[in-house]
């Protein structure tokens, strides 16, 4: 597997960048990671006010353990890149654990349907 992933992506020849599939995961990681930046942005927009959607955590925990993996176990197995998105990753699963047991398993759906009989 780890050798299938180390080859080139040929058909990404185009863009001039040497893409690999460890560098494809290491990609979409760093752009979960930094797309719940606009999850938040978007939701705080909508409510008027700081919040944090349960999407946001789920981005950080995929995109962390994403780009974690890339730097643990791609040919660049950068020790920097590993405990820059070790404490991320332990720190989203633990607030998404945090926010299921504070406001329930299917809280977006729940406000979500409070937010259409109330009008709002």
């Amino acid at each position: 597997m780890d050798a299938l992933l180390s080859l080139p992506l040929h058909w990404l020849d185009w863009t001039g960048l040497h893409v690999t599939g460890w560098k494809l995961i290491g990609y979409t990681g760093a752009l979960m990671f930094g797309g719940r930046w606009l999850v938040q942005f978007i939701a705080s927009r909508r409510a008027g006010r700081p919040v944090i959607p349960r999407l946001f955590w789920y981005m950080s925990v995929l995109g962390s353990l994403m780009t974690l993996s890339y730097f643990l176990f791609s040919p660049k197995q950068d020790s920097v890149g590993v405990l820059q998105n070790l404490f991320p990753t332990f720190t989203a699963l633990y607030s998404l654990y945090l926010d299921i047991q504070h406001r329930g398993w299917k809280r977006d759906k729940l406000i979500h349907d409070s937010e259409i009989r109330h009008g709002k």
